[in-house]
């Protein structure tokens, strides 16, 4: 690290076990450094901030109660755990966080035995972690397992699902829910507290547990009475206490809600209540950017701030004024200029309304505008509804995220054909936040969807036309996927029109080599072009190498490849998703089945998962920036490097 000294706690803090030799007092200050530790590495080193701030107490206090990595602990959001990293043998090496070649940016397996399961996305850690209890009770382990769900993630439906299995099969599961974003009132007082630290308390549950075990001893409960004594214990509970939730009335035992900053009462908790038999879960009050001011309070643009002064809260931007806008702001930007002329319009997100920038239209037009929360299927199925009663829904998603409403496209709006236009952000490589966020799979994974429309723009202008067509009467379901980060001119409110559906464009005219793109990787592709048939001309050779911009990718432009199929014997294909079943296979199938024999070289994601670094050094690893799309244009036109 960068501190120097060398009296601090954390020095001589490797891994848990080492966390395990502290007195309980020292945990105070430990945590302090964590904190302090985690503001210097991520204002130089950029990753998700607030969240992992908010979560060090309880980090310590698990490593610290559990035995670890024999016992196991599922992080759900994954971006919570920068403080389990630096716990877990990964404190020297953090500065390479979400860098290329570096630690990766959520908890895997393949990096470390103290990472269960990776967490990229949202709600699975009650699932993952139930079939990991349920596998220790079938083998006879006494290991236990521990879910920490927070950041939201308690909004997605699967976490639901796993809870409502939890209360039915034989698990000694805990849940941790790490409540730092929800507004609830809680009741107050001495008769509180005391049923708090009763219903925790060893004495109390030994108690408890000995009972019951005698009781079923002597055949006066069995199981099925044993979860009717648990549910009236908790119905005495919520009556005495003025307090119930979904928890108990699922017959899972829930504590709390406990202080999740007060990490000597946590470790007392949670050594309180590990082995009892049973699911079940501590609910936990913590808050976000937790120990640095300016993240407290505003936990949204601290999520993850980039760059900044630790002793200042300045963050350092490198934003050029004049840079062009980035893709989600003309989203923003202009589904609010749609809906002042078209009163029908409305939006939704799934927890990401800044993300995508659909708050723009939350601050213009509250009334229209949805945030779901994190629960992608409900999305898609809402905004269905929506258009079932003649709204005209712009669903905005991230790419990777829309994966989970797979199954909500096809049956609620593909097969009624509803007018829903989905807006898929983050497609194709997204960078530092790796595998799990890529944007890879939905050109390939939505082709074979029938009455699906599939487009994706080449710069903003036309990013703004495909957001009017896709309104206008009678389109029918339209997906328009574009990318992370900035787009192509600084020009971005030219005036909207309508595109002809299924239809390209040419870029430049060619009768040698002929290149089909997709999307903003037609820039790259445009400047590959002109630097190929400059080397040419060095050469003193004449070369003409065609471009199309195909704008959509369904319907295809049938008319046009007829075309290139008669006239070109090398095509070359360029997307930013992968190469199965998406652009390049839709080419090579339309030309089989057309009779047509070009060479047709498909440049896009490979068949395996992309790890992180910056969307430049990806692009150069896989094959798609310009240095390498120059590379193959020039081997097939036989240019001389």
């Amino acid at each position: 690290m960068n501190d120097n000294k060398t009296d601090k706690l954390l020095d001589g803090i490797f891994f848990p076990a080492d966390l395990r030799r502290l007195p309980l007092q020292d945990l105070p200050r430990l945590c302090d450094e964590l904190r302090a530790c985690l503001i210097q590495e991520l204002s130089e080193n950029p990753g998700h901030f607030a969240s992992s701030l908010g979560v060090v107490e309880l980090t310590v206090a698990l490593h610290y109660v559990f035995n670890t990595p024999e016992d196991r602990i599922v992080w759900d959001v994954g971006h919570q755990a920068y403080a389990h990293k630096l716990l877990t043998g990964r404190r020297e090496k953090f500065y390479t966080n979400r860098k290329l070649g570096g630690i990766r940016p959520f908890p895997s397996p393949s990096e470390s035995e103290y990472d269960t399961f990776t967490c990229g996305h949202a709600s699975n850690s009650i699932s993952a972690a139930l079939g990991m209890s349920v596998a220790d009770t079938l083998e006879g382990s006494n290991r236990k397992v521990v879910a920490v769900i927070g950041d939201g993630s308690m909004t997605g439906g699967l976490a639901f699902e796993g809870l409502n299995n939890a209360s039915s099969i034989p698990n000694n599961m805990l849940i941790i829910l790490n409540d730092n974003n929800m507004s609830i009132d809680h009741s107050v007082g001495g008769m509180k507290h005391y049923l708090h630290h009763l219903h925790t308390g060893t004495t109390y549950n030994n108690f408890r547990q000995r009972a019951s075990q005698r009781m079923m001893q002597w055949g006066w409960i069995n199981d099925n009475s044993k979860k009717r004594i648990i549910a009236f214990n908790n119905a005495m509970k919520a009556l005495l206490n003025n307090q119930h939730n979904i928890f108990e009335g699922m017959n899972i035992r829930y504590f709390g809600p406990n202080n999740g900053h007060d990490v000597i009462e946590l470790v007392r908790t949670l050594r309180s209540i590990k082995d009892m038999k049973g699911p079940k879960i501590l609910h936990l009050h913590t808050k976000k950017g937790k120990g640095y001011e300016p993240a407290e309070k505003n936990a949204t643009k601290w999520h993850a701030p980039g760059k900044f002064n630790p002793e200042t809260g300045e963050r350092i931007c490198s934003n050029d004024k004049n840079q062009p806008p980035r893709y989600q702001d003309v989203f923003g930007h202009t589904i609010v200029e749609l809906a002042k002329q078209n009163p029908r319009i409305v939006g939704i997100t799934p927890a990401m309304p800044t993300g995508c920038s659909l708050n723009i239209m939350m601050h213009e037009m509250p009334e229209r505008a949805f945030d779901v929360g994190i629960a992608e299927g409900h999305a898609v199925t809402f905004s269905a509804g929506l258009a079932t009663e003649g709204l005209q829904p712009f669903c905005n998603i991230y790419s990777a995220f829309a994966q989970r409403a797979y199954d909500n496209i096809i049956h609620d709006v593909a097969i009624e054909r509803l007018p829903v236009v989905f807006c898929f952000d983050r497609a194709g490589l997204v960078g530092e936040d790796g595998a799990t966020h890529h944007g890879a799979f939905d050109l390939a994974a939505l082709r074979p969807i029938p009455n699906l429309t599939i487009c994706s723009p080449m710069d903003e202008h036309d990013l703004r036309h495909m957001m009017y067509t896709a309104q206008l009467p009678g389109k029918g379901p339209v997906v328009i996927r574009y990318p992370r980060g900035c787009a192509e001119n600084t020009d971005w409110e030219c005036p909207m029109q309508e595109l002809p559906i299924g239809k390209a464009r040419c870029i430049k005219e060619g009768k040698d080599t002929v290149v089909l793109s997709i999307g903003p990787l037609g820039n790259l592709a445009a400047k590959a072009i002109k630097r190929t048939e400059e080397e040419a001309r060095k050469q003193g050779k004449e070369l003409a190498i065609a471009h199309y911009d195909m704008r959509f990718l369904k319907p295809i432009d049938e008319e046009l490849l007829h075309e290139i199929g008669k006239q070109f014997t090398h095509i070359v294909t360029l997307e930013d998703g992968v190469k199965n079943g998406g652009l390049g296979s839709a080419v090579i199938e339309f030309m089989s089945d057309n009779g047509y024999t070009p060479r047709v070289t498909r440049l896009g994601l490979p068949d395996n998962f992309v790890e992180h670094g910056t969307v430049e050094e990806l692009q150069h690893i896989v094959g798609i920036d310009e240095d390498s799309i120059t590379r193959v244009l020039s081997s097939l036109n036989q240019i001389q490097k």
